[in-house]
């Protein structure tokens, strides 16, 4: 699939060490996918003046649109505002420590010539910390069990939408279970998904927040919530 037009999103939170690289390289590679292109960040309330340096790159590269939330969500609220802020025929999203490689993304883009939704997973370990591995094991084991989501890593740091599957969503998520909801509801409408297998680069700079207990907590809050009100 060659995309007539390419957005890239990255929800961020506290990523002062990686954003101006992150949007560097996003950059590049969108201008080789298509010339109209745009680089949404998202910033979750930051406290180390991350924000600031993606609005002085705003002033230099109409390319790059920064949508700051008041509050910090835990991520979802920011992947939302993101997401649906984007315009682009293709949207990518992933990790503001940009953790896929340029090639994989294009490799994966491809995919869309026979699916609405790519899906990245990891062919390795991406975090050997053993509470984090059987909490990773649990949480896909109940997103297959309660929700029919047959997927390797539904919380992988790589997934690309056609523009439709995102459009009319209203999506209540306010952490990573929005990557659940988003596709839950997709399945629900006949949207189509597809999974990539690569390796994931490892974090260099700066440190995920993603595990967080007021984050893990939000989660499983926000997945028992959907099953009760939205899926049944």
């Amino acid at each position: 699939m060659n995309p007539k037009s390419v957005s890239f999103v990255f929800p961020m939170f506290n990523e002062a060490e990686n954003i101006a690289e992150t949007i560097r390289r996003a950059g590049v590679l969108a201008g080789e996918i298509s010339a109209d292109y745009e680089i949404m960040i998202a910033d979750d309330a930051s406290t180390d003046g991350s924000a600031d340096i993606v609005e002085r790159i705003t002033l230099k590269d109409r390319h790059v649109k920064l949508i700051r939330l008041g509050v910090n969500t835990k991520f979802g609220g920011a992947l939302n505002a993101g997401l649906m802020a984007s315009t682009k025929d293709v949207v990518v999203y992933t990790d503001s420590d940009f953790p896929a490689r340029e090639e994989d993304i294009c490799n994966a883009i491809r995919l869309l010539d026979g699916a609405d939704i790519v899906t990245a997973y990891s062919l390795g370990i991406k975090d050997a910390n053993p509470k984090r591995v059987v909490m990773s094991k649990v949480y896909n084991f109940l997103v297959q069990f309660l929700f029919g989501l047959h997927l390797k890593d539904i919380n992988s740091g790589l997934k690309i939408y056609k523009r439709e599957v995102l459009e009319g969503l209203r999506l209540r998520s306010m952490s990573p279970f929005i990557d659940v909801e988003i596709f839950a509801e997709a399945v629900r409408r006949g949207f189509s998904i597809k999974q990539y297998g690569l390796v994931f680069e490892q974090r260099s700079r700066g440190s995920s927040t993603i595990s967080r207990p007021s984050v893990i907590f939000r989660t499983f809050l926000d997945m028992f919530a959907y099953r009760l009100t939205k899926w049944m």
